[in-house]
């Protein structure tokens, strides 16, 4: 993993490239002809309709097609019905990516407009104060304009045009966003509002049931997962990245993102809500923080294992914490602060240890993710010592002390410095679960990209206006040979947030270490084995 964080100049080369042409495999085609079926409906709705809410599955490229449409309509002169566009999404990041998509159509139409541009939007409060919000936009020979926000202002209210406003279920008071934007049909502007689901109580889901009521004239567009791929969607994918198509392939595609989003595939692929709140992070936001190159490890032993001699089984741990664990922890970088977090289960669930480092740039990347099924106790100890000990510049952790994982984290209280026991709790989760999900949105989260650590993460959902993890019954991916992995109760994103929580109240001095042989180890010897 790098250290150094990516520059500015080089965001942004990316981003010119990015979004210089369509992609070869799709020139020359009329627009029709490189929409699939149901970004075109989408479209036609748009274009016809003044509001338009679309339910969708995710990962069917929609927002790629409603780009197109806005566009088409800022680029369009006052006589051709032309207009500004507003596009609002949640983060920094949607807004560059829908602004850079509009800027790739632009370009396919051969339409006049400036470069993609940053600018500050006047935010202004009713007290007649204003904040500066960075926004990005594009400008039309037309004269009009389309502007992406990450935010929702209340200066909306002045302007005119078409407002996008996407993800929608994941906005903050999406009720008081809708009103604004309204507000601008009167002088015949549009309003497009698009998202997956996050629960049947959320206003998206809300506002989908008045529709379908009769109680909203409002245009309701649903497109599922298999819609999608009815209308060729996996067909598209294999055009542009050069592969041949064949059902065969298509349905072990379906079958692979259907098992990435384990329990939540109803919700975020078929467009079902979840009974209840729905998730507390949006999937948008954990699958931005997955990366492909964070070390996952995992040790799981049979029932049968824990009636083995003692001086066996710690043979067996050390011999897997030399071949396994070693070269990784060798592998982390011994210049930034680390921090710990574990979440303990004996038997059915598992103990998850979650290892970050805070960087420079403030980011926040984890840089080894323990799993431990099955394990008996002194064993967990040997194993999670042994990683503690090699950490160069351990500053604190936070360990469940919760039940029986009170016996490892007073254990690991005593033995390391700035490690501490924290009974998991509703006051607990509701002082450190809203500072968790805005690093998210702070992009300063990297994390495993797996399906457990996915589906983990999804299963921390308000309770009671609490934000917390649902323990309910939770199975895993698939493993070897397609079976199913048993169950899991959110315990790596448990893991995290206890890591993340010792970052923020992290008052203790580096713990000192003594580095031999070329890997980082501790000078103690550790319960009376030399854990080093």
């Amino acid at each position: 993993m790098p250290d150094a964080p990516v520059t500015h100049a080089e965001w942004e080369r990316h981003r010119k490239t990015s979004r210089q042409t369509l992609p070869d495999t799709l020139k020359g085609q009329s627009l029709p002809d490189v929409l699939l079926p149901y970004q075109q409906r989408a479209v036609a709705a748009i274009m016809e309709l003044p509001v338009v809410v679309i339910e969708k599955s995710r990962r069917i490229g929609l927002t790629w097609g409603i780009a197109a449409a806005s566009v088409l309509l800022s680029a369009s002169s006052r006589s051709a019905g032309g207009m500004d566009t507003l596009y609002l999404g949640y983060s920094l990041d949607m807004a560059r990516e829908f602004i850079d998509t509009a800027a790739m159509w632009a370009k396919a139409f051969a339409q006049a407009a400036c470069e993609v541009e940053e600018c500050l939007f006047k935010d202004t409060k009713p007290d007649g104060s204003s904040d500066d919000i960075l926004a990005y936009r594009i400008v039309f020979a037309s004269g009009y304009e389309i502007m992406a926000l990450t935010s929702r202002p209340r200066s909306l209210r002045g302007r005119q045009g078409m407002v996008i406003l996407d993800e929608a279920a994941f906005h903050d008071q999406l009720g008081e966003v809708m009103k604004a934007a309204l507000a601008l049909l009167v002088w015949g502007g549009k309003v497009v509002v698009v998202s997956t689901h996050d629960g049947d109580t959320n206003p998206f889901n809300l506002l989908c049931e008045e529709i379908r009521k009769g109680n909203k004239p409002y245009g309701l567009i649903k497109i599922t997962f298999d819609d999608a791929l009815a209308d060729g969607l996996y067909r598209r994918i294999c055009l542009v990245q050069g592969k041949e198509w064949s059902p065969e392939a298509e349905n072990e595609w379906r079958e692979d993102i259907i098992a990435f989003y384990g329990e939540d595939a109803d919700e975020e692929l078929f467009v079902i809500p979840r009974h209840g709140s729905g998730a507390y992070i949006p999937a948008a936001l954990i699958e931005r923080a997955q990366r492909a190159d964070v070390p996952v490890l995992r040790f799981e032993r049979s029932d049968a294992w824990a009636e083995l001699a003692d001086h066996l089984q710690e043979a067996e741990a050390r011999d897997w914490c030399e071949m396994e664990l070693s070269p990784v922890l060798a592998g982390i970088p011994a210049g930034f602060d680390t921090y710990a977090g574990e979440d303990f289960a004996r038997k059915g669930d598992l103990t998850s240890l979650w290892i970050a480092q805070r960087r420079q740039d403030m980011s926040f990347p984890c840089v080894l993710l323990l799993e431990l099924r099955n394990v008996p106790y002194e064993i967990q100890k040997l194993i999670v010592f042994y990683i503690l000990s090699r950490l160069a510049r351990l500053r604190g952790g936070m360990f469940d002390a919760t039940g029986n994982g009170g016996y490892l984290a007073e254990a690991a209280a005593k033995r390391f410095r700035g490690i501490v026991a924290q009974m998991l709790n509703p006051a607990f989760y509701a002082g450190i679960t809203p500072k968790f999900k805005a690093a998210f949105e702070r992009d300063e989260v990297v994390m495993p990209r797996d399906v457990d650590v996915y589906n983990d993460h999804r299963s921390i959902r308000l309770v009671k206006g609490v934000p917390q993890i649902v323990r309910e019954e939770q199975r895993a991916g698939k493993g070897e040979g397609g079976k199913a992995k048993k169950r899991r109760h959110g315990d790596s994103a448990i893991a995290h947030l206890l890591c993340h929580a010792a970052s923020i109240a992290d008052n203790a001095p580096p713990v000192p270490r003594v580095l031999s042989g070329g890997v980082r180890r501790s000078a103690a010897i550790l319960n009376g084995y030399d854990y080093a």
